[in-house]
């Protein structure tokens, strides 16, 4: 059965409110992104919804190398898994907005390669070799609760590659072109069946920018913001642009190009002036055949036979990015509303 995941945001005192009203939606899980300049702390934000709800799973949706020690980040997110009797799952990543805030580049793959398997010894209770010295965190093991499964986002051929040797769980980043999210499962099934010491299964899922809306132009306004944050993964250094047909090649190279992360995911409001709505540099080249192209905007009964699409390319999950719009809050209400009471029934009914 496919799993359905909302992709949130921890915005301080509405952790609770949040996870309750995902659980009772029907969400599989739900993930709050570690970007300490725009959201409140993930872990703590799980805690609260994990004491709160019953069955949600509970996911950072994304850590990063830099930021956060192996040691402390094990120890946050085995912390959540017992407060939630087992319901947390940690994603890992380079970092983008976490890291573009306090001007610093993502990082490395192989500093992310270290971190992960750093990561994973201290979530086996093994030890590890901190720079020549021992270190463990025992009480992970005698907490009782299950390994926490490591999620990796990846969206170029190397992080894809990491992810299927190292990681329980993959997250693909390459938008919703079939042909590459295709690529993308392949790359990551391929290098897990090379793996010489990664044993147990392996679940891919992918972040998918989706906005239902009965009217198709305010679909594509509300995922216009989203669309550009998660498309200039695509035009980093080291993303497969070569991949890409030259219409979409085209515009993620522009996006990230002009991106700035004090425009991450979202439209300017309007402007003092009274010009009305004024958006970021790089969501300007975003266009209405891009959007369609990248994201998943429509209707609801389109937006699900999109989704059913991509999930018949070896998705075991989907991380919905919701649309989103500060100068329409009321489009936003009936676009999640569209989501939550056609679009993820129906995903559960068709992919049971």
């Amino acid at each position: 059965m496919l799993e359905v995941w909302l992709a949130s945001v921890h915005v301080p005192g509405t952790a609770i409110a949040c996870g309750q009203a995902a659980e009772t939606e029907g969400f599989d899980g739900i993930s709050f992104g570690d970007t300490q300049n725009l959201a409140a702390d993930p872990f703590g934000g799980l805690c609260l919804v994990a004491a709160h709800t019953d069955r949600l799973r509970l996911m950072v949706g994304v850590t990063n190398p830099v930021t956060r020690h192996p040691a402390v980040t094990a120890a946050a997110i085995a912390t959540v898994q017992v407060e939630s009797a087992g319901r947390a799952v940690l994603g890992v990543g380079r970092g983008d907005s976490s890291l573009g805030h306090l001007g610093r580049r993502p990082a490395p793959v192989e500093v992310t390669e270290r971190f992960t398997a750093q990561l994973q010894c201290y979530l086996r209770s093994e030890v590890v070799d901190m720079d020549g010295h021992p270190s463990e965190i025992p009480w992970i093991a005698r907490s009782g609760q299950p390994k926490v499964p490591l999620d990796m986002a990846a969206t170029g051929p190397r992080m894809l590659a990491l992810g299927g040797r190292l990681a329980e769980r993959v997250t693909v980043n390459v938008g919703a072109l079939p042909d590459r999210v295709d690529w993308a499962v392949e790359v990551v099934r391929a290098a897990r069946a090379e793996a010489e010491t990664t044993t147990g299964p392996l679940s891919v899922g992918a972040y998918l920018v989706v906005t239902a809306h009965p009217d198709v132009r305010v679909a594509r306004d509300l995922a216009r913001g989203p669309l550009a944050a998660y498309a200039h993964f695509s035009g980093m250094a080291g993303a497969p642009v070569a991949q890409l047909h030259a219409q979409d090649r085209a515009v993620v190279e522009a996006v990230a190009a002009d991106y700035i992360h004090t425009g991450h995911s979202t439209q300017h409001p309007p402007d003092s002036a009274g010009l009305g709505q004024v958006l970021p540099r790089h969501q300007q080249h975003i266009d209405d055949a891009f959007v369609d192209r990248f994201g998943v905007v429509g209707t609801p009964a389109h937006c699900v036979s999109r989704l059913l699409e991509l999930a018949d390319l070896g998705l075991d999950r989907v991380l919905l990015v919701e649309g989103r719009d500060p100068a329409a809050p009321g489009d936003q209400r009936r676009a999640h509303r569209c989501l939550a009471e056609e679009v993820l029934p129906a995903l559960h009914t068709e992919a049971a």
